[in-house]
C-alpha cells in the first residue's frame, strides 16, 4: 500500500471535475475495502460510503470532498496536473485540485487507517463519506437523497475539515456560522442587435451589462449594515463576437455570499431590482432573465460539539495551534449531508509556516500565500498531512465510545 505522500501526489496529478470523480472514487473504495470496511460505490452518482462497525456506541460520519476545478495549474510542482476535463456545457478546460480536495481525500483515508489500527481503543461506528461535486454544491444533496445514505446509521455528529491558507499545523474552529451561504445567478439581458456604426438603431446589451456590473457594487456598500458579511461578485460577462456588431444579448454570472436570512433576502432583492432597472433604463422591452444556478445555506457548527473538540485539539497540540478565524466567506455543502445532525467543520492550515510568517511580516499575504482556487495553490505536504489525519482521528475518538 502506498504512503499517504504518494497517494496525495497521485490524486493531485489526476484531478476530476464534479460528478466525474470516477478514478478518485475507485481509489477511495479500494483503500476502504482493503481495510475491511463495508463499501458502497456510486452513491449520489460518484460518491463512496464506507462503514466501519466496532461494537455498540455512537456513530460518527467523517466527510471528504473529491472534485477539482477548471483551473490551469501554475505551481511548477513535479506532480502538477496537466489534466484536461470537459465541463457540463461541453467545454474542454485544464483542471487542477485548486481547492485542496485531494488533501481532504488523503486525510480521510489516513484517518480510517489509523482508526482501524486502534480498534481496540474505541467503540461505535465510523462512516467515511467521500463526497462528489462540492464545487457545484450538488454532491452532498445528491448523497443525502440516495437510498444508500438513507440506510446508513444516522450520525451522532458529522465532522469534516478544509485545507486553507493558514500555517500548516494550525486549525481554526468557529462556533455557529463557520462559512457563508451562497447563491449563484445566471442573467441574460435581452437587447436588440445591429451594426456597430449605427448604435441608435439598437438597444445595446453590452452597455446595459456594464452599467449593471458597476451598479451591483453598491449593494454591499449601501444596502447592507456595516459589519454584516455579504459579498456580490460578477464573475463572468459575455456578449458579442465582433467589434462592429452590437449583439442581441449579454450574459452575466453573479455570485452572492451571505450568512443570515435577513441579509440574504435584502441582497437578493437589491440584485434583482438593479438588474431589472438597468434593463429598463436601457430601453429594453423584454424583461431580463434571472435564473438561480445553485444555492446553499451557511455552514453552521454546533456550539457544544465545537467547544468540546476545540478543547481536545488544544490538549493534543497546545492552545497556540487552535485559533478562531471567524466566519469564512467561502461556502460548503457539508451541512446538507445530514441536516439534523450536529456538525463541526474546521479549517486546517496548509501553508508553509515560514512563508506565511514572512508574508505577514511584510504585509504581503495576498501576494505570497496563494489561497484556494488560485492556480498557484499548493499545500505543503508536511505537516499538513499529519495534522489533518490527526485532526480527524481526534475528532472521531472524541465522540466515539471507549472500548470496554
Amino acid at each position: 500500500m502506498s504512503t499517504l505522500d504518494d497517494l496525495y501526489r497521485d490524486l493531485h496529478t489526476h484531478p476530476e471535475l464534479s460528478f466525474q470523480e470516477h478514478r478518485t472514487a475507485s481509489i477511495a473504495a479500494d483503500r476502504m475495502r482493503g481495510l475491511g470496511l463495508n463499501v458502497t460505490e456510486g452513491v449520489g452518482q460518484t460518491g463512496v460510503v464506507a462503514v466501519l462497525e466496532n461494537g455498540a456506541g455512537p456513530t460518527v460520519w467523517l466527510r471528504a470532498d473529491m472534485d477539482a476545478l477548471p483551473v490551469e495549474e501554475k505551481t511548477g510542482l513535479d506532480y502538477a496536473s496537466t489534466a484536461v476535463g470537459v465541463t457540463p456545457d461541453g467545454v474542454e478546460q485544464p483542471i487542477m485540485h485548486a481547492c485542496g480536495h485531494d488533501m481532504h481525500v488523503t486525510w480521510l483515508i489516513g484517518a480510517v487507517e489509523a482508526l482501524v489500527a486502534a480498534k481496540g481503543e474505541w467503540a461505535g461506528t465510523v462512516v467515511a463519506v467521500f463526497q462528489p461535486a462540492e464545487e457545484i454544491l450538488g454532491g452532498a444533496r445528491a448523497m443525502a437523497n440516495d437510498p444508500a445514505v438513507m440506510a446508513l446509521p444516522r450520525p451522532d455528529v458529522v465532522l469534516g475539515q478544509h485545507v486553507g491558507p493558514l500555517p500548516a499545523g494550525v486549525v481554526s474552529l468557529t462556533s455557529g456560522a463557520a462559512m457563508a451561504g451562497v447563491d449563484d445567478l445566471a442573467v441574460v439581458l435581452h437587447g436588440r442587435g445591429g451594426h456597430g456604426s449605427r448604435p441608435e438603431t439598437t438597444t445595446d446589451p453590452v452597455l446595459a451589462a456594464a452599467a449593471t456590473v458597476v451598479r451591483l457594487q453598491s449593494v454591499v456598500a449601501r444596502e447592507v449594515t456595516p459589519g454584516e458579511l455579504a459579498v456580490v461578485t460578477v464573475g463572468s460577462v459575455h456578449a458579442g463576437s465582433k467589434s462592429n456588431i452590437i449583439p442581441d444579448e449579454a450574459r452575466l454570472l453573479i455570485n452572492i455570499r451571505t450568512v443570515t436570512a435577513t441579509v440574504r433576502d435584502r441582497v437578493l432583492e437589491a440584485v434583482h431590482r438593479i438588474i431589472r432597472s438597468e434593463a429598463s433604463a436601457s430601453g429594453m422591452t423584454e424583461a431580463p432573465t434571472i435564473d438561480t444556478v445553485l444555492s446553499g445555506p451557511p455552514t453552521v457548527n454546533t456550539a457544544e460539539h465545537t467547544a468540546t473538540l476545540r478543547a481536545r485539539f488544544a490538549e493534543a497540540w497546545g492552545s497556540e495551534a487552535v485559533i478562531d478565524y471567524g466566519t469564512v466567506s467561502g461556502s460548503e455543502d457539508v451541512g446538507l449531508l445530514a441536516p439534523d445532525a450536529p456538525l463541526v467543520f474546521w479549517i486546517t492550515g496548509g501553508a508553509d509556516p515560514a512563508v506565511f510568517a514572512a508574508a505577514v511580516a511584510a504585509g504581503r499575504m495576498e501576494q505570497d500565500v496563494p489561497s484556494n482556487h488560485s492556480p498557484y495553490f499548493a499545500p505543503v505536504l508536511h505537516p499538513t498531512i499529519e495534522r489533518g489525519v490527526d485532526a480527524l482521528v481526534i475528532g472521531a475518538r472524541t465522540f466515539l465510545g471507549s472500548a470496554s
